[in-house]
């Protein structure tokens, strides 16, 4: 695991998504820059110096561990809580300075729905709504186009409970649109949908970041679901940022191109030093009930060679695969760990409550 930010210069076209450099920044405007900040708690720090920038109309991944601080990160952004030390710029306010502001700029979708089950779908969104001053007039006209644009038009009038767990998911992004904001902040936003319907918001998403120009930051615990929506991804551990690149800088910064998969018919605490001793072999992983994965810059002679040892030694393979390296496999490189999901975390009131306007942290 590193101890400071990996960062890989970016080599797409100005089109796509921006360039970084070393210190985390992007060569397009930032709707959010935050710089060196801080969290303690007495004399735990839970977040130690982080910096990074989000640009413009870009969708920024935030990945790491359960008590990694990204929570704790996203919390600071949205006025949740102080920051110690260090600052966050949203939508050109200062978070410490200028919270309300900060607010009227931002949606906030949390894990858990928190949308009321026995208003209508309509009733939820007008209520939130005023919240943020939103006039009549502006009011309609807003819900019936974040209706439109999460597909939920034909239920306006359809009582929250009576939806689908995806179209309760899909109002709660309604909701956290229907005051036009120009930052959107999102917490495991597809955590509990089936496949379906995960990849229905995914869509979503990709069509609202380009129809509404919105600056997208999510957590998730989908490394597909990174991969594909996110224009960059920052990862945490500890505190600390320790890699920050696209999806493909982050595979292509982590040694082997290759990963290999392989289980044998028996358990033996030998295999990790013969794996490791192979050539082409940069790294290997143990995982559960004998299986290892293998990063290799060769997959082909490496499974090759694989076939072989076993042979030598009169063991068996139970199962040998070749994928491409994965952001899986970036997150075990950087953290030492695999992500894996967290419970749904209990709800606090402050979420529900947390962007209106002079509500205090």
């Amino acid at each position: 695991m590193m101890s400071a930010v990996k960062s890989v210069q970016s080599t797409r076209p100005p089109t796509a998504a921006p360039a970084i450099n070393g210190n985390g920044k992007t060569d397009a405007p930032a709707a959010i820059a935050v710089e060196k900040i801080v969290k303690r708690y007495g004399d735990f720090e839970a977040v130690k110096g982080v910096t990074f920038q989000v640009a413009e109309g870009e969708i920024f991944g935030l990945l790491g561990p359960n008590g990694a601080g990204k929570s704790t990160l996203i919390r600071m952004m949205t006025t949740l809580i102080p920051v110690t030390a260090g600052k966050a710029i949203v939508a050109g306010h200062d978070v410490t300075k200028d919270s309300d502001e900060v607010r009227r700029m931002i949606g906030v979708i949390p894990q858990a729905l928190t949308s009321d089950p026995d208003l209508t779908v309509e009733e939820n969104l007008s209520i939130y709504a005023k919240l943020y001053s939103v006039s009549r007039a502006q009011r309609t006209k807003n819900i019936t186009e974040v209706l439109e644009a999460v597909d939920l038009i034909k239920w306006r009038d359809a009582q929250t409970k009576t939806l689908s767990g995806g179209m309760r998911r899909r109002l709660e992004i309604a909701r956290g649109l229907v005051h036009d904001p120009r930052i959107f902040f999102l917490d495991e936003p597809t955590t509990g949908l089936d496949p379906v319907s995960r990849i229905a918001v995914w869509e979503m998403l990709n069509n609202l970041k380009k129809t509404r120009n919105l600056t997208m930051l999510l957590t998730t615990h989908y490394m597909e679901e990174a991969d594909r929506l996110c224009d960059r991804i920052a990862i945490v551990d500890h505190g600390n940022l320790v890699a920050l690149g696209t999806p493909v800088e982050l595979k292509q910064s982590v040694p082997g191109s290759n990963v290999v998969e392989v289980q044998f018919n028996r358990e033996d605490p030998g295999w990790q030093s013969r794996l490791e001793a192979l050539p082409n072999v940069t790294e290997v992983q143990s995982q559960s009930a004998g299986v290892y994965r293998v990063l290799t810059s060769n997959g082909s002679q490496t499974t090759t060679q694989l076939v072989e040892m076993a042979a030598s030694l009169g063991e068996q393979l139970t199962s040998l695969s070749v994928q491409n390296t994965s952001l899986d496999d970036v997150f075990v490189h950087y953290t030492g760990r695999q992500l894996r999901d967290e419970q749904v975390k209990p709800m606090m009131a402050s979420w529900a409550m947390l962007q209106r306007p002079g509500a205090q942290p």
